[in-house]
């Protein structure tokens, strides 16, 4: 039996995909950059769910017509075949209805974009930096194994090893919406190699995932920035650390202040050093939204909160537990290594599931 429900939400979206289509063949819309780049969006978006309940509507006609030669038919060869295509219609109908209600959950416009990851090392000092590294490299292979690219564009290394803060810029297929369970503070318990009495530290490591802002999206104007050129920090050879190519821009209504060391030329590092301060405006004019969206929903996934502990790596028992999920893994070596695809897909399900239900 068809869900009502779910039809006349399909009829909703098919006008409005209709409407989307006959917008974009409009001289005012094509002339209209920004409004013709986000209804694109919103038609390419609405394709799977229309091409998927066109067919789903179709086989609710055919069952109907099958129930029909059941019940009327005398021909016991017709009522036969109809019997069998009811047997596949129906769990295949089922099938095609759960799927619609997952292409129906809202989809947060940020998830396909490209990132901005920000690992800093928080409490515990020394040893706090040198997890920051272990996180750096635990990602960085993570993202090689998905064919995704990152560039290092900012970095603080650390006294005894790893990083202070390192600033990554991840490019590649619906990225954000894959690293932005990442965002919040990450616990580490071990025996720390600075440690002469072999005592177990717990330290901190806070991680923050930003979607890329498309320049249509977040305006700054140019007297809003100030530029200062100087010279780059860190390992880099000896022309990075001889020139002033290292740029560092601040915005003068915020006091944001974003720093790019990672090419030679000044030109470029300052447009990346741009496009990191758009993800970062981006980030803080959703916060509220965002605080608004997760109070209502207290979704088990959690905020993405980066003042939130979402993680404890704990390795003298060779355990990783993600808090918000409740999800225990005994492979701390293999998820350091870069194998995190398991707790990323639990994260996934139970904020699809949570979205579900509400």
């Amino acid at each position: 039996m068809a869900d009502n429900t779910i039809l006349s939400r399909l009829d909703g979206l098919k006008l409005k995909y209709e409407e989307t289509g006959q917008k974009l063949t409009d001289p005012e819309v094509i002339a209209d950059v920004k409004q013709f780049v986000q209804l694109n969006k919103e038609y390419k978006e609405l394709e799977p769910i229309i091409e998927t309940s066109e067919r789903y509507r179709t086989a609710l006609a055919n069952l109907a017509e099958a129930k029909d030669i059941l019940a009327n038919d005398k021909d016991e060869e017709m009522r036969e075949m109809a019997r069998g295509e009811i047997t596949e219609l129906e769990p295949a109908i089922e099938q095609m209805e759960e799927q619609i209600k997952l292409l129906l959950i809202p989809k947060d416009p940020q998830d396909s974009k490209n990132a901005i990851m920000e690992i800093r090392g928080g409490t515990g000092g020394d040893e706090a930096a040198i997890f920051a590294g272990d996180l750096l490299r635990m990602y960085t292979k993570y993202i090689e194994s998905k064919g995704w690219r990152y560039e290092m564009t900012s970095f603080s290394d650390g006294a005894a090893g790893g990083y202070k803060e390192v600033v990554l810029k991840v490019t590649g297929q619906n990225v954000y919406g894959t690293l932005k369970y990442e965002s919040g503070v990450h616990r580490v318990q071990r025996v720390p190699v600075t440690e002469s009495q072999g005592r177990i530290q717990t330290s901190t490591v806070t991680v923050a995932v930003l979607p890329e802002a498309d320049e249509i999206e977040v305006q700054i104007a140019p007297g809003d920035v100030v530029m200062e050129s100087c010279k780059s920090s860190g390992a880099g050879g000896q022309h990075i650390n001889k020139t002033e190519s290292a740029v560092r821009l601040t915005h003068k209504p915020t006091g944001i202040v974003v720093e790019c060391q990672e090419e030679r030329s000044q030109f470029k590092n300052r447009d990346k050093a741009m496009k990191m301060l758009r993800a970062i405006l981006l980030d803080r004019s959703k916060a509220a939204q965002h605080k608004e969206i997760a109070d209502q929903r207290k979704s088990q996934v959690g905020t993405g909160d980066r003042s939130e502990r979402i993680r404890t790596y704990n390795y003298p028992q060779g355990r990783l537990t993600d808090h918000r999920i409740g999800l225990s893994l005994y492979n701390l070596d293999s998820v350091l290594n870069g194998n995190i695809g398991e707790l990323i897909d639990a994260l996934i399900a139970a904020d699809t599931a949570a979205k579900m239900k509400d």
